[in-house]
């Protein structure tokens, strides 16, 4: 079984789903982060957001992060989950979970993980408000060459 699991689509799988795989691992240290849709932002109660990708793009950039992660920490498995499409208001988005051997290294990885995704990976949020506006959320792109 391939230790890097990564996938795109417009469900995520559930999060036991998740666990299992990760448990797979016989590892000692499990982290997951689950991003989820929150009521507000900057004051406004939010609708729904709409993520779109290249999917291409980004699923090569997710496994370019994943292994940088696996060559930093002792990684035994690593799970990068996104959706797209429409995500209500206390539904997930995002799924990152690590496993390694202890749990320093499970929540240092997914941390660099989660953070670097939001940096990096082609995959853009539009943000639409309970009052009728919308808004794509502007992201600053690194350079990861």
């Amino acid at each position: 079984m391939e230790h890097i699991w990564i996938n795109i689509s417009e469900e995520l799988p559930s999060i036991s789903d998740v666990h299992s795989f990760l448990y797979a691992s016989q590892g000692g240290g499990v982290c997951v982060f689950s991003g989820i849709t929150r009521l507000q932002t900057n004051g406004r109660v939010t609708e729904k957001l709409s993520y779109e990708s290249h999917k291409t793009m980004a699923l090569k950039e997710m496994r370019r992060l994943a292994d940088v992660a696996t060559e930093r920490w002792p990684v035994l498995r690593i799970a990068m989950l996104h959706r797209t499409g429409t995500v209500q208001v206390g539904e997930p988005s995002v799924l990152i979970g690590v496993a390694t051997a202890h749990r320093g290294p499970a929540f240092e990885a997914t941390q660099f993980l989660i953070d670097e995704l939001k940096k990096s990976v082609q995959i853009w949020k539009k943000e639409s408000f309970l009052n009728g506006e919308e808004e794509w959320v502007s992201t600053i792109w690194q350079d990861t060459d």
